[in-house]
């Protein structure tokens, strides 16, 4: 016999053998899965522990008691619905049209300031979580505090940038590329949409553990400028993930961008990659992978290397067998970095300029794009010659390559230091060069674009210069 105290829904009836309500709410195909969702959470925890024997809120013989047992069920039963119409009216409410242009502002700084805190609970939960693996060896600490030191002294240019990236409406923050933790891109959109603009799929540095996609807040807000669009790829670190896992989120970060670009402005047959430190290794080795894809089999291709009509490297290591030694005198020790790289028998496979020298994929080398490596000679975190090793060897076996070293400017002169001075610098003004050499419109534009503004006062940035540990 039906019920009669038990009116969840509207469309069907229940027996008395069912589970109970917190768990009959899910049986409604009708209703939004959110609203099922935020009712059941609620009970979620009270049933989850094994020791726990409280009798369901509303028992499979409550529609056959006394009245008074009734009488509660039928109070239980209207509070479920009208918590259901009020989550379902809430969670409505994005899309009824806003009253009021305050509101609206309202909400997006509520969403501003919510993926804010997000974002720094995941850099604070995975930086803790490495910590386990590095240990307080004196080097960890040093670098800690120099990075600390260096940090408060381009504070007023941080500030800047970050307010920029948060605020400015010409910044598409956390757009979705692939099914993994952390697949995430930043756009950055030029403020003129007259025709599709090149773009930059951009792989941020970190030492492989602590990248991050707004890293390239800066550089993509000054390419921008130039009527560049930049796509910040982010991308899982260690421990998070190892470069196995670093190399295939690139891949669908690029994927992405080369696949669906266009509806967001760019031009689908201008698209150069880019990467700066790890990220440019990272991006390095997922270039040559593709390659060696294609030239293979071919089987699974979600994108093309002919669809990159440049690959530029900031400041790389492309060959890990000379560099091991290097990274571990410098604090970054052997076995956390064989950790990161899966593995001894892994450096190999992980360094594009062994790579290239197989024969075997001699194929797969001929189908990469034009390289071009910037470095500067200052540069102690990874020397100058690793790219101009890496340049020469590619030169070598027939690819357009090669490698422009910046004298005496240091690891972070050409991505932090030199940017925030404002006015001109080399660096700069070649990848803009690269990028609009064959339009004569975009290269006059250059020329008569204002100096870019000072961001922080030079006697700052040469004391950051200084105590810096990158």
């Amino acid at each position: 016999m039906p019920s009669q105290i038990l009116p969840i829904t509207t469309n069907r009836s229940f027996s008395s053998s069912l589970a109970p309500p917190s768990t009959m709410l899910f049986k409604e195909p009708d209703d939004d899965p959110s609203v099922s969702l935020l009712i059941s959470s609620q009970f979620e925890d009270e049933s989850s522990s094994p020791n726990h024997h409280k009798p369901p809120i509303l028992s499979r013989a409550s529609s056959f008691s006394a009245s008074s047992t009734t009488n509660s069920s039928m109070a239980n039963s209207c509070f479920y619905q009208k918590r259901r119409r009020r989550i379902a009216s809430d969670n409505s409410l994005p899309s009824m049209p806003s009253t009021t242009s305050s509101s609206s502002r309202r909400s997006s700084f509520r969403r501003d300031v919510s993926h804010v805190a997000s974002e720094t609970f995941l850099v604070t939960r995975l930086g803790l979580k490495l910590l386990r693996y590095l240990g307080v060896g004196y080097k960890w600490i040093t670098r800690f505090l120099a990075l600390g030191c260096y940090a408060i002294l381009l504070f007023p240019g941080f500030i800047q940038v970050g307010f920029y990236y948060f605020f400015s409406s010409q910044v598409r923050r956390s757009i979705v590329y692939g099914d993994k933790p952390r697949n995430r891109l930043d756009l950055y959109m030029p403020k003129n949409s007259n025709g599709p603009k090149p773009v930059v799929a951009f792989v941020t540095g970190g030492a492989w553990i602590i990248g991050y996609k707004a890293w390239g807040c800066l550089l993509g807000q000054q390419l921008a400028e130039r009527d560049i669009m930049v796509a910040c790829i982010d991308y899982r670190n260690f421990p998070q993930g190892t470069i196995g896992d670093m190399v295939h989120d690139a891949s669908e970060g690029i994927s992405f961008v080369c696949n669906n670009i266009a509806e967001y402005g760019g031009d689908s047959n201008k698209i150069y990659l880019m990467g700066q430190s790890a990220g440019a290794h990272i991006a390095a080795c997922t270039l040559l992978e593709q390659a060696i894809k294609e030239a293979g089999e071919g089987e699974n291709i979600s994108w093309s290397v002919s669809q990159i009509k440049a690959y530029f490297g900031l400041s790389g290591g492309y060959n890990l067998l000379n560099l091991i030694d290097y990274f571990h005198n410098r604090g970054l020790y052997r076995s956390i970095f064989l950790s990161i790289m899966e593995g001894e028998e892994s450096l190999r496979r992980f360094s594009p300029e062994v790579m290239v020298k197989d024969p075997n994929i001699a194929n797969a080398v001929s189908l990469l794009p034009p390289i071009v490596l910037f470095h500067g000679t200052g540069d102690y975190s990874i020397p100058s010659d690793a790219s101009k090793s890496f340049a020469e060897t590619l030169k070598k076996l027939g690819v357009k390559a090669e490698a422009i070293l910046y004298e005496d400017k240091t690891h972070t002169d050409l991505f932090l230091q030199d940017p925030m001075r404002g006015g001109t610098d080399d660096m700069f003004r070649d990848l803009v060069g690269y990028i609009h050499a064959d339009d004569a419109e975009a290269r006059a534009s250059d020329e008569a674009a204002p100096a870019r503004r000072r961001l922080v006062p030079e006697f700052m940035i040469k004391l950051a210069r200084s105590v810096s540990p990158f």
